[in-house]
């Protein structure tokens, strides 16, 4: 799962930086309201981390933005002109305590909104809920088929029997289960995997996608030659 995180204390920054990356999450920083603009438009995020106080504008401008953008179809062109994903879930973080300020944050399009200082736990499982919430998905622990995938504990399952994976390898696999059968190309596996500062081998996607099919059956992701990866519907 990737996250944006929007903060310009360098110290914050990084501490969930390296709290984020250590739980499996790829991290991004932007520290400015235009950066995380641009980032949101040139790449897709399983939710954001928004501080307010930023050094160009206040970071509710993102979240007012975020959620007046209007999708028609061929309007959005690759590239750095391509409008970002309106659903995009926010998580505001901020040293803003005050009633009205929360719900002023809520009510402009934020899913939630926690307090500085925080715990890291609690806020991990605020990230967990809410992008749980995006997806349409109830239950912390996820079906499908015979796989049964907690994403807080970060376990898999196959007809109850417990699955180790590498963090690398139940991150593509939390991406293939998400997609539904659809078709997820190399390089939007490769998306849920990395941030912009980490070195990407050119066959690492496949290579993950081989140590899962040897652990969970060579029928359990299906290749589209030339297109990518997709789990079947109906799992084998």
């Amino acid at each position: 799962m990737r996250i944006l995180v929007v903060e310009d204390n360098e110290g914050i920054a990084a501490g969930l930086r390296a709290n984020l990356t250590q739980r499996g999450y790829a991290v991004d920083i932007c520290t400015s309201v235009a950066d995380a603009w641009h980032a949101l438009g040139t790449a897709r995020f399983d939710a954001v981390l928004l501080d307010l106080g930023l050094p160009d504008g206040d970071g509710s401008d993102i979240v007012r933005r975020l959620r007046a953008v209007r999708h028609r179809p061929g309007s959005a062109r690759p590239g750095l002109d391509a409008l970002p994903d309106p659903a995009t879930p926010v998580l505001i973080l901020t040293a803003r305590d005050q009633i009205h300020e929360r719900v002023a944050g809520l009510n402009l399009g934020a899913d939630d909104y926690l307090v500085k200082p925080f715990d890291m736990d609690e806020l991990e499982a605020r990230l967990r809920a809410m992008m749980r919430r995006a997806a349409g998905q109830a239950s912390p622990v996820i079906h499908y088929g015979a796989l049964e995938i907690d994403p807080a504990a970060h376990t898999v399952r196959q007809g109850g029997r417990l699955v180790e994976t590498s963090p690398r390898e139940f991150a593509v696999l939390w991406a293939l289960v998400q997609a539904r059968g659809r078709v997820l190309s190399r390089q939007q596996i490769e998306e849920h995997l990395y941030n912009w500062g980490d070195a990407v081998e050119s066959n690492a996607v496949e290579v993950y996608v081989h140590h899962l099919r040897k652990k969970l059956g060579q029928r359990s992701i299906v290749t589209m030659r030339g297109v990518g990866y997709f789990l079947p519907l109906e799992p084998a």
